[in-house]
């Protein structure tokens, strides 16, 4: 319907170039759906935007537009309002059009090419290979996996990526963590890893000698030491005394942890085209090149025996370390090395998905871009926002060192895949959210998922009861209840929601969505009759509720959720 108006107002438009009264139309007509039903259907300022074109005041030009609309059988009255609106109401006829639109294309129902091909590399979650994912990791995961679903609806070709970060500090930190665990020692560090599974790992260690490895470090931070200190003269001393060993402590600890992952994120529905390892960075010599290249074009300086990015020259608050004194790369180094390998890939954007606590990164990354040559302008960041778990009312507090933290496999296992994903993204992104365990497990109406799941149930209880029912052709302009007609307008709403959630990266506008059609349609099961003995008009009831369930279908779907037949 919406592309009807569209199309209409285009023929509109060109009627008045015709006359003289503008020049050229845009590419694109905005209409947006009216949110107050008393404003109608459609509304677009398309009369305030062209009216410097037309040298009039925007009402005077909509009262022109009107004017070339006065015999469109799709369009049941006009309204100007307010500076130069112009609200649209459609015919019943035009309205009903999306019924047959919906049940004739299925599962294909709101997809469209407005992505146009355009190939895109998604990198989410990420996170370190230094333990499970955890609930926090729970809400990129849902988030990018959803924004990947509904950016391949609107026709893009998306590829998912998960940066491991293999290589550097914290995974030393990681193996020796795990061979203190396999020593059995009786004081750990305090900037050791501390959790269950770092136990688990070192049971599965053979073949290897037990070194005291603290002997000669210096103390720790509760013996009044220095922790950092501390935990770093333990990694030497552990590769030391290990020699090759440590390295097989070291796969083995990241294996386990990187395989756990993904079986956590395979089990939670989400997939990924490619795995890339940092570590290949240091191994390919793209690390270090990255590096030389900044030197060669002077973005780069020396400073107290380290090497210094100048990312003051693109906008950075803070020059950044990229080498320091002691010859190791950073990890910022190595960041810049995998978003040169990321553009050199040929994508058409490229989106990384990162957790609100990198905002600070942004500049820096964006910079390094710049200096490399590449538009920085290609890349998009989105900032996620960690969850907050609630249970029983009270929060639930996490550490990730400590090892006290709820895993994204418990929360699952909890509260089900469909509840966790559906309440991780019921919030936009960049907002804090409460995660009410109590609520996701709940079988009520205040339960989203619940709510919407339990919508589809009832049509389908429904429509198995008329199986054996006489089938005739059913006649759309029987659907004359406000309750029908309220319905029909919310399923016309589903493929400008689709795109608009794509282009935004905002699933919660088509999860409130699908809430919202899911109260339309509880509103008129809870009032009407659908198995009445009229043939004609129960063909039509079950019509216009099969297009319901159809688009509930189809949207739960591009939300990673299922949609039961029974519940």
């Amino acid at each position: 319907m919406k592309q009807q108006l569209q199309q209409l107002l285009t023929q509109a438009l060109q009627a008045l170039i015709d006359e003289g009264v503008l020049q050229s139309v845009p590419s694109e007509i905005r209409l947006d759906h009216s949110k107050d039903k008393a404003q109608g259907d459609f509304a677009s300022n398309i009369a305030m935007v062209l009216s410097k074109q037309a040298k009039c005041a925007p009402k005077v030009l909509a009262e022109k537009i009107v004017d070339k609309l006065a015999n469109a059988s799709e369009i049941n009255k006009i309204e100007i309002a307010g500076p130069g609106f112009i609200n649209f109401f459609m015919s019943q006829g035009s309205n009903n059009q999306v019924l047959e639109d919906i049940l004739a294309k299925g599962d294909t129902f709101g997809l469209s090419n407005i992505g146009q091909d355009q190939r895109v590399l998604l990198e989410f979650v990420s996170a370190n290979p230094t333990g499970p994912l955890h609930v926090g990791h729970g809400r990129g995961a849902a988030y990018g996996a959803t924004v990947s679903n509904l950016l391949r609806a609107v026709g893009f070709k998306v590829d998912n990526e998960y940066y491991v970060n293999d290589a550097g500090r914290q995974m030393d930190i990681l193996a020796t963590s795990v061979y203190l665990r396999f020593c059995d020692v009786k004081v750990f560090p305090d900037n050791g890893y501390k959790g269950d599974y770092i136990f688990d790992i070192a049971k599965q260690i053979s073949g290897v000698e037990k070194y005291d490895i603290a002997k000669d470090a210096c103390k720790d931070e509760k013996q009044g030491g220095d922790k950092e200190k501390h935990i770093d003269e333990l990694i030497v001393n552990c590769k030391k005394a290990l020699g090759k060993d440590y390295f097989k402590i070291f796969r083995l600890a990241i294996d386990s942890i990187l395989g756990g992952i993904k079986t956590d994120l395979s089990e939670f529905g989400i997939e990924y085209q490619q795995w890339f390892s940092e570590q290949s960075l240091v191994d390919s010599g793209l690390s270090k090149k990255t590096v030389e290249a900044l030197q060669s074009s002077d973005h780069i300086y020396e400073k107290d025996g380290a090497l210094w990015f100048k990312t003051t020259d693109f906008g950075d608050d803070l020059d950044r370390v990229v080498v320091r004194e002691n010859g190791m790369h950073t990890y910022f180094a190595s960041d810049i090395a995998y978003h040169l390998e990321k553009f050199e890939r040929g994508y058409d954007k490229i989106i990384n998905i990162w957790g609100s606590d990198h905002h600070g990164y942004i500049a820096r990354v964006k910079a390094s871009i710049a200096a490399l040559g590449h538009d920085p302008k290609k890349l998009e960041i989105l900032l996620v926002q960690f969850a907050n778990l609630y249970r029983g009312g009270k929060k639930v507090a996490m550490s990730t060192r400590s090892g006290s933290f709820v895993t994204l496999e418990e929360l699952r296992n909890e509260v089900g895949n469909d509840a966790a994903r559906f309440f991780y993204i019921l919030r936009k992104s960049e907002q804090h959210m409460d995660f009410d365990l109590d609520l996701a497990k709940s079988k009520t109406n205040e339960n989203p998922v619940f709510y919407i799941q339990y919508a589809h149930a009832r049509i389908c209880s429904v429509l198995k009861q008329a199986q054996s029912m006489d089938k005739v052709p059913a006649e759309l302009s029987r659907l004359t209840s406000d309750m029908e007609i309220a319905l029909i307008k919310e399923l016309n709403r589903y493929k400008g929601i689709l795109q608009s959630s794509a282009l935004n990266y905002e699933p919660h506008v088509l999860a409130h969505y699908l809430r919202d059609l899911a109260g339309e349609f509880h509103s008129y099961y809870n009032n009407s009759e659908f198995l009445v003995d009229e043939a004609e008009l129960r063909s039509t009831r079950l019509l216009l509720i099969s297009a319901v369930k159809q688009v509930l279908v189809n949207g739960l779907s591009i939300l990673g959720v299922s949609a039961p037949q029974s519940m």
